[in-house]
């Protein structure tokens, strides 16, 4: 797990390495300055102002300041340590300024790819992933874990090295001025590392805890949010609001888990912090008072001691939040692990305009409980085929393995002689158009939905298509007509206005099979018949395949399919089946009867 953390992170990291080197190399500078700036002041105060020593300046510095008349001529120009102070203060700055602005661009760049990575891979992935994923925790993950691994990079990851580097860094100085000072100002330092890094060990479990809550409170927030009409026309406010209630309730107790055990090593970090402050302010008092030490270099190590409490006490929310980021970044990398949609080797691009075979069909989605078994027809080229059968008998399914969004799991299907297995699943699907029977439209004009369907699209070829579908008159009757929104998943509209739409967005692909997977049946039989006819009229050549209820609209195809629980009980045209003992004659008699029964009570 670890060593495909590392290599995930790399891979992300992958171009934004140069900004991150950048970045060290400004908090180097940065915390070799911050050293520097309490060893002046302890010169300072020992040597210049006290007079207790010697100078201690770094080569070219104290040559030159013994070329200008050493201790004396500091005392009279004081100005110059104070601008030193203050040119070394605004270096800090700079540094950190840097610092700041190349892990900021590095991180957003990494989050960026990440996203950008996740959408593209999420586009292949097979139909079957996305059906039992939940959207609302995909959504989570893109979003969410990517700004938790986000925030890590801009502001911890160089943060654990300035840590580590100003530890070394202090225990050199520190030594070299005093070693028993130096050992009992760091003599609670390594208490507070391992309390850190056993936190960090600790915390793991509950943030992932509280990662799962916040997907699946995101997941019943989007489910209702897209349900909303459901939810309003059985009255389920209530208990949608229970149902909510309930998960959020969850994610304020996986979350206030996670508060308490920080609250337990922030206040337990703050009394090592504070103990260890004091043993080193009260060891350094009676030192400088033996003469042991002098008062600067004390300040040095009350100094050093302050700058060191502070970064090494972060370690433990820097490790916490870097638990938090390998929680997200295992989250993302279980999608990106998913293997994506692929073709068999050597598929090829073959004409979808021939005959199709279904031969010997069989399919379950789980093992032992069979939803096609044995279903073998042929449709001609340019023929016309109605799918009929009762709620599970399989129709739909027929038509998801013809698209081969899902693969047979015995037998075969053949266009053209042709084992749909062996053709590229996008060339395949770029030639099959599909409305479903609830159709998804987008939260934009009535033209961007219909023509999103081609680039580079007319409006006259959208006028035809609509005009196919029965849909130009009444979306003329809109106040902006084609330019009208119709709102998120088409809420604005009809249900057989969305339709129409849909139908005419499929219309404008150029498709050499269609399907209609129970969609006519949105619309009143009138409108029906004349899509039908237009349909007839403009798609000359192109394979049709409709799955509906209404006998009205089956009985003009070429023949028709009856599907009694997964496997073909009839076979024919309307005239032959209606005088065949089975289930399309009882469905047209009960059909015909409820037709005659609401035209005796009109008359």
């Amino acid at each position: 797990m670890k060593s495909r953390r590392m290599m995930r992170s790399m891979e992300f990291m992958r171009g934004s390495m140069a900004r991150y080197m950048g970045a060290i190399l400004a908090v180097v500078v940065s915390v070799v300055v911050g050293f520097v700036t309490p060893l002046l002041l302890a010169e300072t105060i020992d040597a210049v102002i006290g007079d207790t020593r010697e100078l201690r300046l770094p080569g070219f510095i104290g040559e030159w300041v013994d070329a200008m008349g050493g201790r004396e001529y500091l005392v009279h120009n004081m100005w110059l340590i104070a601008v030193a102070l203050i040119g070394l203060n605004v270096i800090n700055g700079a540094c950190q300024y840097l610092r700041g602005r190349w892990t900021a661009q590095a991180s957003e760049s990494i989050a960026k790819t990440i996203r950008d990575r996740l959408y593209r891979h999420l586009q292949t992935l097979n139909y079957d992933y996305h059906v039992k994923a939940e959207t609302g925790d995909l959504i989570q993950r893109c979003t969410s874990d990517v700004e938790t691994i986000r925030r890590f990079l801009s502001g911890q990851l160089v943060a654990v090295f300035r840590s580590v580097l100003m530890v070394g860094v202090a225990l050199v100085i520190m030594l070299r001025m005093n070693r028993a000072l130096t050992g009992m100002s760091m003599i609670l330092v390594p208490l507070l590392f391992l309390f850190a890094s056993l936190f960090f060990r600790f915390v793991m479990k509950f943030f992932k805890d509280a990662d799962e809550a916040e997907g699946k409170m995101s997941a019943v927030l989007q489910e209702n949010l897209t349900g909303v009409r459901v939810v309003r026309a059985f009255g389920r406010q209530k208990y949608e609001v229970e149902k909510f209630t309930g998960v959020n309730d969850h994610l304020r107790k996986q979350q206030r888990k996670v508060s308490d055990l920080l609250a337990v090593y922030w206040s337990a970090s703050d009394l090592i912090s504070m103990l260890q402050q004091c043993i080193t302010l009260i060891t350094g008092v009676f030192m400088a008072a033996r003469g042991e030490i002098t008062v600067g270099d004390l300040t040095v190590f009350v100094s050093y001691i302050s700058m060191l409490l502070w970064p090494i006490r972060e370690l433990g929310r820097i490790l916490a939040d870097m638990g938090k980021s390998f929680v997200s970044l295992d989250r993302i990398d279980q999608i990106l692990c998913q293997p994506p949609e692929k073709d068999e080797p050597g598929a090829i691009d073959a004409p979808i305009d021939r005959d199709i075979e279904f031969r010997h069909v069989g399919f379950e989605y789980e093992s032992k409980n069979p939803v096609l078994r044995d279903v073998s027809f042929t449709v001609k080229r340019g023929q016309t085929v109605a799918i009929l059968g009762a709620t599970g008998s399989g129709k739909s399914t027929l038509m998801l393995l013809l698209q081969r969004l899902y693969d047979v799991k015995r037998g075969e299907i053949l266009i053209g002689g042709v084992n749909i297995r062996n053709i590229r699943k996008a060339h395949l699907r770029a030639h099959i158009g599909l409305v479903l029977q609830e159709p998804f439209l987008y939260s934009r004009s009535v033209k961007d939905n219909v023509g999103i369907a081609r680039r580079a699209v007319q409006e006259e070829e959208i006028f035809e298509a609509t005009r196919t579908a029965s849909a130009h008159d009444f979306i003329l009757e809109f106040e902006k007509g084609y330019d009208t929104l119709v709102g998120e998943r088409g809420v604005t509209l009809s249900g057989g206005q969305k339709q129409r739409i849909a139908i005419a967005r499929t219309l404008l692909k150029e498709n050499d099979i269609l399907i209609f997977d129970d969609s006519l049946s949105a619309v009143d039989t009138e409108t029906d018949a004349a899509i039908r006819e237009a349909l007839k009229e403009r798609k000359q050549g192109v394979t049709t395949f409709i799955v509906s209820h209404r006998l009205t609209t089956l009985a003009e195809a070429d023949f028709i399919v009856v599907l009694d629980k997964g496997k073909v009980a009839q076979m024919g045209p309307h005239s032959q089946l209606i005088h065949e003992e089975g289930l399309y004659r009882r469905i047209y008699q009960i059909q015909s009867a409820l037709e005659q029964e609401l035209n005796r009570e009109a008359g």
